[in-house]
């Protein structure tokens, strides 16, 4: 196929061209109704790319076969079998390739460190999780992805899971082995869904992290406005192999999905995938070498200390790792990742990603360029300037591996829907939870709906939010309260 095609785009490009005249959503018309101080701070071809994708872009019979033929491209690109294009995040496709292997009461084995739109899906679908525990690492305070031999033990103890589920790379850009993961599913003829939202670019370049079709699994979901050019909301799901027809998970995503897709959304998913198989390798050769020079430079700051590869990456720990993730311990300067995080954003307006008791981790991608970089640094070093200011750091009660694996006791979806009540935080403790409870980012549940609260995870949550942990989808995100499910 000719990969300096853009189907989308050039699409869009013929319909103003042609001059249609819409009487057909969106309402605005292409901005005319637009009101002005809005189309001020959003441009006018933000409105005039908002077209609709059926009856617009393409005709009501998309005989056109636009959007087909884009996600052809893509999947071609990549090296996949069949390519799907989301509009409404990763967070529905990975609902739309679980619901793919399994339904309801049916058994999916899942890394108890997925994302919380995995446990919305389990909550959604009424599917039966097998929990795998990720591998811990005690002295960092850190999970890294469940391994393949894990994964493996649960299949093999319990045949009736439907198949499995993985996140890698994780938000700290931590790898599992999925080569081995892949193989471990297919012995028993079980399908591998990786949740690979932070992986998007792991395609094109060989010195980044083997990417989830390369490794063999049968359904991997990239999130390409976290680590591509995707506009937020773009995601992008791939299919190889015969243990997933489809049509079924076209079908499930269909189920989920909006019936009102983002022209411009598509739009920017295929001028990526252009963009990466025209320019990718040079992006990333850029990019990385930007990655090592700022590492060094990071690590040449007094209290700072930048993870990576030996840090991460061991037996009973991490299989790989991407580099573009930089992990900063700011454990050294005595504050916490939550404060340095804050104090970061409003002295020198650097917005980082994840700040957690001890880090925080700035995502570099194809897009930085040394002038990004050296604002980092140049903020870094002040922060450690004003580390006196910022101590001390509030205690956060990490709970051991074994604390933070809480019993389920009832099915998510049980859980969730049933009769419930709001308790005081000093009461939660041998109650079953009724919510989830999200430190985020991340966003990897602490606790689940069904799953028994004990003294050390609430002591968590507790400390965490005095410390400045941030627990959004909790009924009372200060953590005063907590739903949980009533008991006879």
């Amino acid at each position: 196929m000719d990969q300096s095609q853009a189907p989308v785009l050039e699409a869009l490009a013929a319909y103003h061209a042609n001059g249609h005249t819409a009487f057909t959503p969106p309402g605005h018309k292409q901005g005319r109704g637009a009101d002005e101080r809005v189309v001020r701070v959003l441009g006018e071809d933000v409105f005039r790319a908002d077209v609709l994708a059926t009856g617009g872009l393409d005709d009501r019979l998309t005989s056109r076969g636009i959007l087909q033929h884009a996600q052809q491209l893509m999947a071609e690109a990549v090296g996949a079998e069949h390519t799907f294009f989301s509009t409404c995040g990763s967070s529905l496709s990975v609902k739309a390739a679980m619901l793919a292997v399994a339904g309801p009461h049916e058994h999916l084995a899942v890394g108890r460190d997925a994302h919380k739109s995995v446990v919305a899906g389990l909550i959604v679908a009424g599917i039966r999780p097998l929990w795998v525990d990720p591998q811990w690492d005690p002295g960092l305070h850190l999970a890294h992805p469940p391994s393949a031999e894990a994964f493996a033990k649960m299949l093999a103890d319990r045949p009736e899971a439907r198949g499995a589920l993985i996140t890698s790379p994780t938000p700290y850009g931590t790898c599992a082995d999925l080569t081995a993961l892949a193989e471990a599913c297919h012995e028993h003829d079980r399908p591998l869904i990786v949740d690979e939202a932070w992986g998007a670019h792991l395609p094109f370049h060989q010195a980044l992290p083997t990417w989830a079709m390369d490794a063999g699994a049968d359904v991997c979901v990239t999130s390409v406005h976290k680590m591509g050019s995707g506009l937020e909301q773009s995601s992008v799901f791939h299919l190889q192999g015969h243990r997933i027809d489809p049509a079924v998970l076209k079908q499930r995503e269909d189920l989920l999905g909006t019936t009102s897709p983002s022209v411009l959304i598509y739009a920017a998913l295929d001028g990526w995938r252009r963009q990466m198989i025209q320019h990718g390798h040079a992006l990333y050769d850029h990019a990385l070498g930007l990655a090592a020079g700022l590492r060094e430079r990071i690590e040449q700051l007094d209290g700072l200390h930048v993870n990576g590869r030996d840090d991460f990456c061991a037996p009973h720990l991490a299989e790989d790792f991407d580099p573009l993730q930089v992990i900063i311990d700011v454990s050294g300067l005595g504050i916490s990742g939550y404060r340095a995080g804050d104090w970061l954003r409003s002295h020198h307006q650097v917005d980082l990603h994840v700040c957690d008791h001890r880090r925080i981790s700035a995502q570099l991608t194809h897009a930085d360029t040394p002038a990004t970089t050296d604002r980092l640094l140049a903020a870094l070093g002040e922060l450690v300037e004003a580390a006196g200011q910022l101590r001390p750091a509030a205690d956060v009660d990490v709970p051991d591996p074994h604390q933070l694996r809480l019993e389920q006791v009832l099915l998510p979806r049980d859980a969730f829907f049933g009769p419930t009540e709001q308790v005081p935080i000093g009461k939660a403790e041998g109650r079953i939870a009724a919510e989830m409870l999200t430190p985020y980012p991340p966003g990897i549940p602490a606790a689940l709906p069904g799953e028994r609260l004990n003294d050390a995870v609430v002591a968590y949550l507790r400390s965490g939010v005095k410390a400045g942990m941030l627990v959004p989808d909790a009924s009372d995100p200060s953590m005063d309260s907590v739903r949980v499910v009533v008991e006879d």
